[in-house]
């Protein structure tokens, strides 16, 4: 008897597409790509609300790429989020940002190593993006990035990027990198990668995605909300705008200690117990005893 075998899904793949709203030409060509494929929106973009409600009605997931800042020292875009802005700042830039990207059911960070590592102010947006109900979608552009722990207690869901695909824009290096990605997916379920609507991009993409291994499945990035997520970070609680505190000083750094000139002559019992009798013996509280006895002896015999 010949058994059929269903094909089992080992991965689940998810790619994102970040910077739209600048190149409507290169965008549309990645919307006519799966539905899966799903896409983030620069609010400032000159074609921010055309290009979001063209992917919505494309059936592709839209997401809101929010600047924020980095660590190295360039110039910002406009309402770039900064670890130091207040609570009601950051409420009014995403605010904005969910009006100018119309359908959005998440964010995800543009830049923002410095940022994305301030539990502070990450603090701040996982409050802003409860009160609309998105998720957060970390590109992780740094290791020790605050936000699984900023959203604790919050209701927002947190998943983060496993692979950026065209840092390189080779095509060979872009395939690579979603081989890569493939493989993630492969080992532990679910991986999240991230590109670009570069030329180079979009030819590798209208290539793999028709041909994915059978045991992979292409998916929207927020259907992996619940899949299991795991938090590398450490704290980072310096308050915005006060440098990190250095790392504590041994005390005894640099100190020399003493050594014996002469080795170590042996302690024998009988003499150890001999000198531990002669200081109890002298001592103020065996003293003092004595002397209660001899008193209650004397006290006896009248």
């Amino acid at each position: 008897m010949l058994a059929l075998v269903a094909p089992v899904f080992a991965g689940k793949l998810a790619l994102v597409i970040d910077d739209f709203g600048y190149r409507p030409h290169n965008e549309n060509q990645v919307l006519a790509l799966p539905p899966a494929v799903s896409v983030a929106v620069l609010p400032n973009a000159p074609h921010a609300r055309e290009m979001a409600t063209k992917a919505h009605n494309a059936g592709h997931e839209v997401l809101i790429h929010l600047p924020m800042a980095p660590l190295s020292k360039q110039p910002l875009e406009k309402d770039t989020l900064r670890p130091e802005m207040s609570s009601d700042e950051i409420e009014r830039i995403v605010q904005d940002a969910v009006n100018k990207v119309p359908y959005a059911v998440g964010m995800n960070n543009h830049m923002g190593s410095a940022m994305t590592s301030s539990l502070f102010g990450m603090q701040k947006v996982m409050q802003a993006l409860k009160r609309y109900n998105l998720y957060f979608l970390d590109s992780m552009t740094i290791g020790n990035s605050q936000s699984m722990r900023a959203a604790a207690g919050t209701g927002v869901k947190v998943i983060k990027r496993k692979v950026f695909l065209d840092d390189s824009q080779n095509e060979a290096d872009i395939r690579f990198q979603f081989n890569r990605a493939i493989a993630i997916a492969r080992r532990s379920g679910s991986a999240i990668a991230i590109g670009h609507p570069h030329p180079a991009t979009v030819r590798v993409l209208q290539q793999m995605v028709y041909n994915l291994p059978p045991d992979i499945t292409l998916v929207r990035a927020g259907s992996l909300l619940n899949e299991p997520q795991t938090d590398t970070s450490t704290p980072n609680l310096t308050p915005p705008g006060q440098p990190a505190p250095a790392a504590a000083k041994n005390p005894f750094r640099g100190v020399k200690f003493c050594k014996p000139k002469q080795p170590p002559q042996p302690v024998y019992a009988t003499r150890f117990f001999s000198v531990i009798s002669e200081s109890v013996g002298q001592s103020n509280l065996v003293t003092y005893f004595q002397h209660q006895w001899q008193g209650w002896g004397q006290s006896k015999t009248k």
